[in-house]
């Protein structure tokens, strides 16, 4: 293995192939749910569910694959969530346009993307955003793990009168389930096992056998279905229309702050940032990112992106470029064994995603506390993702108030002239919700 020691620099990172190949299974086992979500919105959009499900496999397992090589960072990459129910319901469902022509607006989000990652103005965005900000993106992210885990145990639910978030009901067997395995995953932790959130994840798995929550296949063995019917019917023609401007500036967008909510709170998380905050060699990730979402339309998907779940792959000790790649592979084996990784229920991977969150709430210790105009844009940052559900809410408005709080606290200085510039299009992003 000495050679996947060179390729990964495994000692620098203090890791190992073990840890790494675990981390990698415990990463693709907390982002697997979109092997069964993505296809089921895209049927939504008329599309044939099982071929988006083959096309969503293979984009996810060569673009893991090509994070882990190219940025040799612990990565997960997938179709992303919001952006394939913006895609389905609201320009698909809703009646503004074809599926064809959906994916025409993605492809030109993503090629935009890729000409402002080419030109580095991905990375200069980045680097202006005050440090603070940084630290809240990083405990912002954890926020919304914590409720996506929440969400996914029905442990937290929306209360259909009022429409306010409220307890979900504890005669649930799901819900019991999730709280057992969120505390077997505490337990192993506290007791320092090795891999404790995997073994939680599995553990959990059989405990819902006898509960009648894990179903157990049919089969094992499944020969996919060749995609045939949505590879390359991409009509980026059609949608080269004005009227379409606002839509796909909601993907670009809704996009762009994801993902760089996502590098930096899973980058800190992996101890990956240097002193100011920022995710040295952070264009390679976002040059992988800007090409899978080029890519993802010709295979009949919605924007691929750096998966939150990552971070229960740093969780568990992946630090390289080695669990993305056993991520990848992971999807590659699953072509074969769907039905296997789908017994795996949501109240099995819930429980993994709330501690993963709970421990990315540290960063909050760094934030500099003793000055109110650098704590609450940060804390702003945290509470609008965690409210709003959305990583890029809290991004827009941290930096949003961080700009007027300064001018008005009469420190002009202490604001970079390019926030300014930045200010444009985030206002133009409210204004579109």
């Amino acid at each position: 293995m000495n050679w996947l020691d060179r390729v990964f620099n495994l000692k620098k990172l203090h890791t190992n192939v073990r840890t790494e190949v675990l981390a990698g299974l415990t990463t693709f086992i907390t982002m697997a749910y979109i092997i069964i979500v993505q296809p089921n919105l895209m049927k939504a959009a008329g599309m044939p569910a099982n071929e988006v499900m083959v096309s969503t496999i293979g984009i996810s397992a060569i673009f893991c694959i090509i994070m882990g090589l190219y940025t040799n960072r612990p990565f997960g990459i997938a179709p992303g969530m919001g952006g394939n129910a913006f895609f389905a319901y609201t320009i698909v469902a809703g009646g503004l346009a074809t599926w064809q022509t959906g994916l025409g607006m993605v492809l030109i989000s993503g090629i935009v993307f890729f000409l402002l990652t080419l030109f580095g103005i991905r990375q200069a965005i980045a680097d202006m955003i005050p440090k603070n900000i940084k630290l809240g993106i990083g405990a912002a992210v954890g926020i919304y793990i914590c409720a996506l885990g929440f969400s996914n145990s029905g442990l937290i639910i929306q209360n259909k009168s009022g429409g306010n978030l409220t307890l979900g009901t504890m005669h649930d067997k799901s819900v019991i389930l999730s709280l057992v395995g969120l505390a077997i995953i505490l337990g192993l932790m506290a007791r320092k096992v090795k891999g404790s959130i995997l073994f939680g994840i599995l553990i959990t798995t059989i405990i819902g056998i006898p509960l009648g929550v894990t179903k157990m296949p049919h089969t094992f063995f499944q020969l996919p279905p060749f995609p045939k019917d949505i590879l390359f019917q991409v009509d980026w023609l059609s949608a080269l229309k004005w009227s379409f401007f606002p839509l796909i500036f909601t993907f670009f967008t809704g996009e762009f702050f994801s993902t760089l909510g996502t590098v930096l709170g899973v980058g800190a998380k992996a101890g990956l940032l240097d002193k100011d905050g920022n995710l040295p060699g952070i264009q390679r990730p976002f040059y992988v990112d800007a090409a899978a979402t080029i890519v993802g339309p010709f295979a009949g998907l919605t924007t691929v992106t750096t998966y939150i779940e990552s971070a229960s792959g740093v969780e568990a000790g992946g630090r390289s470029g080695l669990t993305a790649v056993s991520t990848g592979i992971f999807f590659l084996i699953c072509l074969l064994l769907t039905p296997i990784f789908l017994m795996i229920p949501g109240a099995a991977t819930a429980p993994a995603l709330v501690v993963v969150g709970l421990s990315m709430l540290l960063s909050l210790k760094n934030i500099d506390f003793d000055h109110f105009d650098e704590a609450v844009p940060a804390l702003i940052t945290v509470l609008m993702t965690g409210l709003s559900f959305s990583i890029a809410n809290g991004i827009v408005f941290g930096v949003l108030s961080y700009i007027v709080i300064k001018i008005i606290a009469g420190k002009i200085k202490d604001i970079p002239i390019g926030l300014y510039v930045l200010c444009i299009p985030l206002i133009y992003y409210l204004c579109l919700k």
